[in-house]
């Protein structure tokens, strides 16, 4: 099968033509951003979760990235920002919350990587995310996670639903997942990097747990290696992270240029060969489709479109 031919039946103009909107960033005109409750639960015996903040000159933004984490109520939670030598107005807006809300640390890096890695130097939860400086974490998230975490020792790696934000905060856009699928992972990263979260017992070195080579797919290449050390993931059927969809933004920047070669390098050490292509399309295939049916099927109540069926962990 030729790459055009490839890029064709799994691009943008067929989700379009088929509905299909993982993917896709603009679904819809801006609304109000409209997200389900938390279930009420018990919150004993949640374990410690690190969160770090790679900044640089997102002053516009990362005063709701911050709030949102803050606002979780969360009782065990390090929240760290690695700010790269801001001239904007960020510094000024971290000023503005209540003295320590979080650790701040303002010195030179190699990229947002390299922040990563120097951030999480510091951190001593049981359980890493990071969320971007433009990016939010929606109400409720952390109970979410840190719940799941607890009643289900025996999974590694967690990740839920993404809403798609503008500029304004306003939804413009939700990835409903079908559920967690390794073959897919192999082959197209799917997972809303906000929503991501994971033990930190499966990194060895937290300082070096992002390949630094890397500008676009750094996040990607942590999960295959996660794959590669049999990591069990699991899938909350739950909007947990809010995606910023900006012009400045740097996964669209960089998309055209450094982030296809990078994704593709991937794919050709985790999943070469013609036989694993043409699985991981059938994958894809499958796994578009069952997004496809269950966006419909759930169209009609707010849940619905938020969620899409029970968790399960898999392999």
């Amino acid at each position: 099968m030729s790459w055009r031919l490839r890029k064709w039946l799994t691009g943008t103009r067929l989700r379009k033509i088929l509905g299909i909107r993982l993917g896709l960033f603009h679904q819809y005109a801006a609304r109000p951003i409209e997200v389900v409750a938390v279930e009420a639960g018990s919150d004993d015996d949640l374990p410690a979760i690190t969160i770090v903040t790679p900044s640089l000159n997102q002053g516009a933004y990362i005063g709701a990235t911050v709030s949102s984490v803050l606002s979780q109520g969360y009782p065990a939670l390090q929240y760290i920002i690695q700010d790269g030598g801001s001239t904007d107005a960020t510094l000024d807006v971290l000023r503005g919350f209540p003295a320590g809300s979080f650790e701040l640390r303002c010195e030179k890096d190699a990229g947002q990587a390299d922040a990563l890695n120097r951030g999480f130097t510091r951190a001593n939860g049981a359980i890493y995310a990071y969320l971007n400086a433009d990016d939010i974490m929606l109400e409720g998230a952390l109970k979410t996670v840190g719940r799941f975490f607890r009643d289900h020792p025996e999974v590694d790696v967690v990740y839920g639903n993404r809403l798609i934000i503008d500029e304004g905060g306003c939804e413009v856009g939700r990835w409903i997942l079908p559920g967690h699928a390794a073959s897919v992972l192999r082959h197209v990263d799917y997972v809303p990097q906000e929503t991501l979260f994971w033990r930190a017992a499966l990194v060895a070195a937290p300082a070096a747990q992002f390949d630094a080579k890397l500008q676009f797919a750094m996040d990607w290449a942590l999960l295959l290696r996660f794959l590669e050390q049999g990591a069990r993931f699991a899938h909350i059927p739950r909007l947990l992270g809010g995606f910023r969809v900006h012009a400045d933004q740097k996964t669209q920047a960089q998309m055209a240029s450094t982030g296809r070669a990078e994704m593709a390098r991937l794919r050709n050490r985790y999943a070469s060969g013609r036989f694993n292509r043409l699985a991981g399309f059938c994958s894809h295939g499958v796994f578009l489709a069952r997004h496809w049916w269950m966006e419909r099927r759930h169209a009609g109540s707010v849940w619905g479109r938020e969620c899409a069926g029970r968790s399960h962990p898999k392999a």
